[in-house]
């Protein structure tokens, strides 16, 4: 009974011995990730500000990880460059997060959003083999190697701003984020002084548009709205909203130097666009010009000088819009001559 007895204890003392350093982690976990909610409540858009030792906790956890984990690395000396969308990101970094919380104000564990700085962490830039800025990496819940197994965001993840990060974390996770809530354009109080000013000037507003009195019913107005309109069409100004793209670049080797082409067919500078555009608009006024002015002209030579100045602008502005974009894309644009001309 007594050697029985022993041996119940020796098992007992052998088990526990074993599970120790499971129970060890588990509790190691669960610390960590009472830490970084205590962490996170104190920001309003749930970012966590992360430092190496930190860091080094959360890849301490064995796989699988009770949590995902997404890291915006940031430079705060290269947000000052007129070039640099790293602010832009970083703010719908910051809108992902908050909208993270406001979708999952119960269940939020599964993913935490940190932000960590390179002045303060420069050994974690080189851990994981931070080249440029922007960058954004996700550390799954399945890690054995930090370079290959996190998760580098691309190019595409930041075209659309905060709806293509949710994407790319929804796609390599089993985190389901919800939708983006992305503040108004106008605020609340603001949209009421409008309308109310609105309501007072409504009965001047009808008394001058019948009268034929406004802006609205002026036809330069609308000539001069047209023409905008095609500008901004032509130029690519919606692409270059969307994108973010920059208005111009900065020579590296020259800093007082500017380019307002880029050579490649994946990127448009602003100003490019604009140059462009500008060579359309002044293709389109000339035809306008000669079509609904010159035709009524009397005087013929005066006529016929003026159409060819027209053609000969509109055939110079198309060269050159068809020689930019064989410079930018390497692709030749050649004049066809039927046989029977030659």
């Amino acid at each position: 009974m007594a050697i029985s007895t022993i041996l119940s204890c020796f098992l007992l003392i052998t088990i526990l011995f074993l599970l120790s350093p499971i129970i060890t982690l588990s509790n190691s976990s669960n610390d960590l990730l009472s830490e970084l909610i205590h962490l996170r409540s104190k920001s309003p858009l749930g970012l966590i500000h992360l430092k190496d030792p930190l860091l080094q906790r959360i890849l301490s956890i064995p796989s699988p990880k009770p949590f995902s984990s997404l890291i915006f690395f940031d430079a705060r000396q290269l947000h000052s460059k007129p070039d640099n969308s790293i602010p832009s990101i970083k703010y719908e970094f910051s809108l992902l997060s908050s909208s993270f919380l406001t979708n999952n104000p119960q269940n939020n564990t599964q993913i935490f959003f940190f932000i960590i700085e390179f002045q303060e962490s420069k050994s974690s830039f080189e851990l994981f083999d931070v080249q440029s800025l922007p960058h954004i990496r996700l550390i799954p819940i399945y890690v054995t190697d930090v370079k290959t197994d996190c998760i580098k965001m691309d190019a595409s993840g930041f075209s659309m701003g905060a709806d293509s990060m949710k994407e790319f974390v929804e796609m390599n996770s089993n985190v389901n984020l919800g939708p983006i809530h992305a503040p108004p354009v106008i605020p609340k109080k603001m949209m009421m002084i409008i309308g109310a000013g609105f309501l007072i000037w409504s009965p001047f507003l009808v008394k001058k548009f019948v009268i034929g009195n406004t802006l609205l019913q002026n036809k330069y107005i609308w000539m001069v709205a047209s023409i905008l309109v095609y500008f901004f069409s032509v130029s690519g100004t919606m692409y270059t909203i969307i994108r973010k793209a920059p208005l111009f670049l900065i020579d590296r080797n020259d800093p007082g130097k500017y380019h307002i082409f880029y050579q490649g067919s994946g990127m448009q500078l602003g100003a490019e666009g604009f140059a462009v555009g500008f060579l359309y608009t002044i293709v389109g006024l000339l035809l306008a010009l000669m079509t609904h002015i010159l035709v009524h002209l009397k005087n013929r030579g005066t006529q016929s000088l003026l159409m060819a100045l027209g053609l000969f602008v509109s055939f110079w502005a198309v060269k050159r819009v068809i020689y930019l974009n064989n410079w930018k894309t390497g692709y030749g644009v050649h004049a066809y001559w039927p046989s029977g001309w030659m």
